[in-house]
C-alpha cells in the first residue's frame, strides 16, 4: 500500500543545484552561528528557510537532548520539516556542530521563489515530506501524550493528532518513562498529560491548544481579504485548494476536525486511480495537502464557520466558532457531511470512551486482540471492519437490514464474507451501552431470533452514514428537503456548482446530486476552481 512520503534515508540528502543556490543569494544573507549556538528552537516561528553553506548542523532529540536519528546536515543541505509551507511552528530544534555559515531567505520570498522554480519546490517538499515521515515514525517527537490508555481527552487529542500528520508519542501511565517524565514536569503521578519539549505541561489540553502550540490553526488578520474560502478539508476542499494554488489564488482552508474529512478515515482506499496496492484515505488527502501548501493555499485547523453574510462591498464574512471572522471574495462549500449518531442511552457519554465514527491506527491500539462491534452496512463500515479484523480478536458487524447496502462495494462485500474474523449479524441492533469509565460492554438486539444477547466489548464503530453540514450558511442558499446544497441552472447558478447566491460555490458530498465518491468529490474541486477564477476576476 502506498505511504505518506518517500523514505527519508533515500530523499533527506537531495542537493539542490547551484542555480538554486544563486536565485537564493539574490533574495537571502549569510549568517555566522558558532559551535554549539541554536538555529531553531522548539516552537520557534519558521520565518525564514536555511541553507547551510559551511560546517555542520544537528537535529536536537526532543527528549534526551543529544543528536536526534545520528545524522546531521552539512553544505548543500537545508533545516526544517513540512510545516515550513504551512507557516508553523518548529517541531525539532537544530544547533551548530561547528562554526557555521548559513544562507538565509525570508520565509515568504522563499514561498514565491519555490512557486516560480518548480524544480526547486519539487526537491524541497520532497525532502520536508520525507523528514515528517521520519517524525512520525520515529516515535521520539516533541509532543508526548501521558494517559491516552485511560484518558478519554487525551485519546482525542492522540485521534487529532494523528488525523493530522501531528508528530507525537503517547505513553500508558503505568509506563516507567511516564513517572519519569511526570517527577521531572512536577506531575501527579499516573496523571494524564501533554507535554511538549521536556518540560512545558499544556493545562487544560484540547486538540485546538495543540493546534495553536503548533501554529496550525493560523491567527488569520482582520484585515486581509482572500479571492476564495475553502470550507472543509475533505477530498473536494483539498483538491479546490490545489487548484486554487496553482492558478494564483490566495486561499484558505478551514476545517473544524482534520484533513481529509470522512474520506481521511478510511483505512484503505482501493478503487482510487493510480493506486494498484490502495492507499489509505488519509495519506491520499495528506498529500493533497502538501501539495496545495506548494502552490501557496493555507490551511486552518481546528476552525469551523458558524455563519456567513454579505458585505455591501461585495464579498463575504464568515465568521468561525471562535468569533474571529474571514474575508473572502468567493466561497467554496465542501463540508461533507457529518457522523449521524444513534438513539443509544448513554452513546455520548461513551464517545471516546468506547464509541468511535473513525477506525484509524490510534483506535485500532485499544481494541488488540479483543472483540469489537461495528455498526453498519455500507463502504466506510466494510472498511472499518477489514481494517479492524488485523489486530482484534473478531469483528461484529451489526447490520439493521436484512444485508448489506446495495452502495458497498462489491469486492468489499466478498471479503467481509470471506474473512473468518468477521461475522456479519443481520437484522440487529446495539439497544444499550455499559460500564463505568469505559466501555466494557454491549446489548445487542437479535432482530431473526427476538432476543437480547450481550457482548464484550471495550469498542463500538458506528459507520451508520452522515447528514449534510450545512446548518452555518443561514439561509443564504438554497437547500434540498434533506439540507443538502442545490447548485446549477435551476435554482440561478451561473455554472454548474454555483448555488443560489453568486459567488458561493458547492462540491462533493454536501451537493445534492452529487455522486458520494472520492474520485468525484476530487473531480468536482478541482473544476470548480475556473468559475471561481472567473468571479473573482469580472470587471
Amino acid at each position: 500500500m502506498d505511504t505518506l512520503a518517500p523514505d527519508l534515508r533515500t530523499m533527506v540528502r537531495t542537493p539542490l543545484t547551484e542555480a538554486h543556490v544563486a536565485a537564493m543569494r539574490r533574495i537571502g544573507t549569510e549568517r555566522a552561528y558558532a559551535a554549539g549556538a541554536a538555529v531553531t528552537a522548539l516552537g520557534a516561528a519558521q520565518d525564514r528557510f536555511q541553507y547551510v553553506l559551511e560546517g555542520e548542523l544537528e537535529a536536537v532529540d526532543p527528549v534526551t537532548g543529544g543528536r536526534y536519528g545520528g545524522a546531521s546536515l552539512g553544505p548543500g543541505q537545508f533545516v526544517g520539516e513540512i510545516s515550513f509551507l504551512n507557516d508553523g511552528k518548529v517541531m525539532l530544534a537544530s544547533r551548530a556542530c561547528t562554526d557555521s555559515v548559513l544562507l538565509e531567505v525570508p520565509r515568504d520570498a522563499m514561498l514565491r521563489l519555490m512557486a516560480d522554480v518548480p524544480e526547486m519546490s519539487d526537491i524541497i517538499v520532497t525532502v520536508f515530506a520525507a523528514r515528517r515521515r521520519r517524525l512520525l515514525e520515529s516515535q521520539q517527537a516533541a509532543l508526548t501524550l501521558l494517559g491516552a490508555d485511560r484518558d478519554r481527552q487525551i485519546r482525542q487529542i492522540a485521534a487529532f493528532a494523528s488525523r493530522n500528520r501531528i508528530p507525537y508519542r503517547s505513553l500508558d501511565l503505568d509506563d516507567h518513562e511516564a513517572e519519569d517524565i511526570a517527577q521531572a514536569c512536577a506531575l501527579l503521578p499516573r496523571h494524564p498529560a501533554v507535554i511538549f519539549g521536556t518540560d512545558t505541561v499544556v493545562e487544560d489540553p484540547s486538540p485546538r491548544k495543540i493546534a495553536r502550540l503548533l501554529g496550525i490553526d493560523m491567527a488569520l488578520g482582520a484585515d486581509h481579504v482572500f479571492d476564495v474560502l475553502i470550507v472543509g478539508g475533505g477530498p473536494a476542499g483539498i483538491a479546490a485548494a490545489v487548484y486554487a494554488g496553482a492558478e494564483g489564488l490566495s486561499a484558505l482552508v478551514v476545517e473544524d476536525l482534520t484533513i481529509g474529512g470522512q474520506a481521511g478515515t478510511s483505512s484503505r482506499i482501493e478503487n482510487y486511480m493510480g493506486f494498484p496496492t490502495g492507499i489509505s484515505g488519509a495519506d491520499l488527502c495528506w498529500r493533497g495537502e502538501v501539495q496545495a501548501m506548494k502552490f501557496g493555499t493555507r490551511f486552518a485547523v481546528p476552525r469551523r464557520a458558524v455563519h456567513v453574510a454579505p458585505l455591501d462591498a461585495g464579498g463575504f464574512c464568515v465568521t468561525l466558532d471562535d468569533g474571529e471572522e474571514v474575508r473572502t471574495r468567493a466561497i467554496v462549500i465542501a463540508t461533507g457531511v457529518q457522523y449521524r449518531k444513534l438513539p443509544i442511552p448513554r452513546l455520548e457519554e461513551f464517545e471516546g470512551a468506547g464509541v468511535y465514527y473513525a477506525a484509524t491506527d490510534v483506535e485500532a491500539r485499544y481494541c488488540r486482540n479483543t472483540d469489537v462491534v461495528v455498526i453498519g452496512g455500507g463502504n466506510s463500515a466494510g472498511q472499518a471492519a477489514m481494517f479492524l479484523s488485523r489486530s482484534a480478536r473478531h469483528v461484529h458487524v451489526l447490520i439493521r437490514g436484512d444485508g448489506l447496502a446495495a452502495s458497498m462495494s462489491s469486492y468489499l462485500s466478498e471479503r467481509l464474507d470471506r474473512d473468518p474474523a468477521i461475522t456479519l449479524h443481520r437484522r440487529t441492533q446495539v439497544t444499550g451501552l455499559h460500564g463505568t469509565d469505559r466501555l466494557e460492554e454491549v446489548t445487542i438486539r437479535d432482530g431473526v431470533m427476538g432476543q437480547d444477547w450481550t457482548l464484550r466489548t471495550g469498542a463500538v464503530f458506528v459507520m451508520v452514514g452522515a447528514a449534510p453540514n450545512t446548518g452555518w450558511l443561514d439561509g443564504l442558499v438554497t437547500l434540498d428537503d434533506k439540507g443538502f446544497v442545490h447548485t446549477g441552472p435551476e435554482v440561478g447558478g451561473r455554472s454548474t456548482y454555483e448555488t443560489s447566491c453568486p459567488g458561493i460555490f458547492a462540491v462533493g458530498d454536501v451537493r445534492a446530486g452529487s455522486v458520494k465518491r472520492v474520485a468525484s468529490g476530487v473531480g468536482e474541486g478541482s473544476v470548480v476552481i475556473s468559475k471561481v477564477w472567473e468571479h473573482v476576476n469580472a470587471p
